[in-house]
C-alpha cells in the first residue's frame, strides 16, 4: 500500500522541523536527500537524517529514547522510507545488498528495528544482522576480546566509515533489548577501530588525532579522508548518546569510563579537523600535508565539513563542558560557508537543493570535486541542520552564533559578520 506522505509531513510537523533558518534552503536539501540515495549505506544515512529532522524524539539524542516506542511506520517519514529501501535477506545482506560490506546493510538496522515493533519480519531481520555481525563476520584481532569487526565480509579489513554503520546499530539494539554486554561491545568496537586506524605518525602536526581511511589487505587507503573521519566521529557520537541515555547502562561499572573515552576520541578527530588547513572555508577532502596524496584529490568539500559540524553541535549538547563556544563557532562558520558561494561565485547549495562541492561518494580517488549530487553530502547537511536546531532548542547554542552562555561568546561584532555571510 502506498503511503500518503501528506498525512505524515503535516504543516505542523513541517513548521516544527524547519523552525530555524540555517542560512540556506534546508527544505530543498532535505527533499533531495530522499531522492539521491541508491546504495545500502546511503539509504541508512538518509533514514537517520530524516529521523533526526522530522522525529528527533525517536533518536538516541532525545532525552528519553529508550525503551524505543512502538509507532506505525506509516506515521513516521523515515520509517516509511525504510519500508521502501530495506530489502529483507539473510546473513551479511540481511537488510540490503551490501555488495560485500558487512556494515553497510547494518546502517539500516535502527530503522528496521523501529519498523519491527509492528512488523515482526523486520525485527527478525534486524536481529539476524546483529547475529551476523557479532558471530559470523571476520574480525581484526587486536585488543582484548574478539577484536574489531571487519567492514568486509571476505577479509578482515577496517574502514573508518564502518563506525557509523554497524556499532551504532549494535548499541541501539543493545539498549532497547536490555543487553548490557552488547552495549559494552559497541563501545569496545570504537576502541578497537581507533587502535588501528588512528594515524600515530602525525603527533607533531596541528591535525593530530585523525584516522586513516582503510587498513587491510584488500583496499588499503591511508589517507586522512575528511568524510571517513566524519563517519567515525559521528558514529562514536551516536554510541555515546546511546550509552548516556540507555537505562541498562545506568549502573554499569564501565559506563563512566566509556563516556570519558568516547568523548576524548571524538574530540581527537574534531580537534584534528579543526587544526587542518581549510580551502575556501571548507575542510580539505584529504587533510594530509606530507605530499602522499595527489594534489587533485585535495580540495575543499562539503560532506566532511557538514558531518564534523553535525558532530560538534551534538557534542555541545551531550558534553558542553568539553565542546564549548570555540567548537560551536567553528561549526557556525562552516554553516555560514555552506550558505554562501565558492571563490568562483557558485552557490554551495543549488536551487535544486544539491550540496556542492563534495567528494564523489563512489570514487574517493577522483581528481576533481563532485557537483551532481552526493547522497552522503545532502544527508550530512540535513544532520548538521537538525543538530544545530536541536542545540538551539535545548538552549545550548545561540541562534545568532556561539553558545547561549554570554560570558563565553565571541564579541557580538563577530556574530554580526557571520550573520551577514549567511545572507549571500
Amino acid at each position: 500500500m502506498a503511503v500518503n506522505l501528506s498525512s505524515i509531513l503535516t504543516s505542523a510537523l513541517l513548521s516544527t522541523s524547519f523552525a530555524l533558518d540555517p542560512g540556506f534552503d534546508i527544505k530543498a536539501v532535505a527533499n533531495e536527500s530522499v531522492y539521491l540515495p541508491s546504495h545500502s549505506w546511503e539509504y541508512g544515512a538518509a533514514t537517520m537524517a530524516l529521523l533526526e529532522l522530522y522525529n528527533p524524539e525517536l533518536t538516541v539524542f532525545a532525552p528519553v529514547p529508550f525503551p524505543a516506542p512502538t509507532v506505525l511506520p506509516e506515521t513516521v517519514f523515515a520509517m516509511s522510507k525504510g519500508l521502501d529501501w530495506i530489502v529483507l535477506g539473510e546473513g551479511v545482506n540481511g537488510l540490503s545488498d551490501g555488495d560485500g560490506a558487512t556494515g553497510d546493510p547494518a546502517s539500516l538496522g535502527v530503522i528496521a528495528w523501529l519498523i519491527g515493533k509492528t512488523r515482526p519480519e523486520y525485527a527478525d531481520a534486524a536481529t539476524g544482522e546483529v547475529v551476523y555481525l557479532t558471530e559470523e563476520a571476520p574480525r581484526w584481532t587486536n585488543g582484548s576480546g574478539a577484536g574489531a569487526i571487519s567492514q568486509r565480509a571476505d577479509v578482515a579489513e577496517l574502514w573508518a566509515d564502518f563506525m557509523y554503520m554497524a556499532p551504532t546499530f549494535l548499541a541501539y539494539y543493545a539498549a532497547d533489548t536490555w543487553n548490557e554486554t552488547l552495549l559494552y561491545e559497541s563501545y569496545k568496537q570504537s576502541e578497537y577501530y581507533r587502535a588501528v586506524l588512528q594515524d600515530i605518525t602525525i603527533a607533531d602536526q596541528s591535525y593530530n588525532g585523525l584516522w586513516h581511511h582503510i587498513i587491510g589487505p584488500q583496499s588499503l587507503e591511508l589517507g586522512l579522508w575528511s568524510t571517513g573521519n566524519g563517519w567515525a566521529a559521528s558514529g562514536m557520537t551516536r554510541i555515546l548518546a546511546t550509552i548516556m541515555h540507555a537505562p541498562v547502562a545506568y549502573l554499569a561499572d564501565w559506563r563512566e569510563t566509556a563516556i570519558n573515552d568516547l568523548t576524548a576520541w571524538i574530540k581527537e578527530i574534531v580537534d584534528g579537523v579543526m587544526g587542518s588547513v581549510l580551502v575556501d572555508g571548507l575542510v580539505n577532502n584529504y587533510m594530509d600535508t606530507d605530499g602522499s596524496i595527489e594534489e587533485g584529490r585535495r580540495y575543499g568539500e562539503l560532506s566532511g565539513s557538514a558531518m564534523i559540524s553535525n558532530v560538534i553541535y551534538r557534542m555541545a549538547v551531550l558534553q558542553p563542558k568539553v565542546f564549548g563556544s570555540q567548537y560551536v563557532q567553528w561549526a557556525d562558520a562552516m554553516r555560514a560557508t555552506i550558505g554562501g558561494v565558492d571563490s568562483a561565485g557558485n552557490p554551495h547549495v543549488t536551487e535544486a537543493g544539491i550540496i556542492t562541492p563534495t567528494v564523489d561518494p563512489l570514487n574517493w580517488f577522483a581528481l576533481e570535486p563532485f557537483t551532481s549530487g552526493s547522497p552522503e553530502g545532502n544527508a550530512f547537511a540535513v544532520m548538521m541542520y537538525a543538530s544545530w536546531r536541536d542545540c538551539v532548542v535545548r538552549g545550548v547554542c545561540d541562534v545568532d552564533g556561539g553558545c547561549v552562555d554570554k560570558r563565553d561568546l565571541v564579541p557580538r561584532s563577530h556574530s554580526r559578520r557571520m550573520h551577514k555571510a549567511r545572507s549571500h
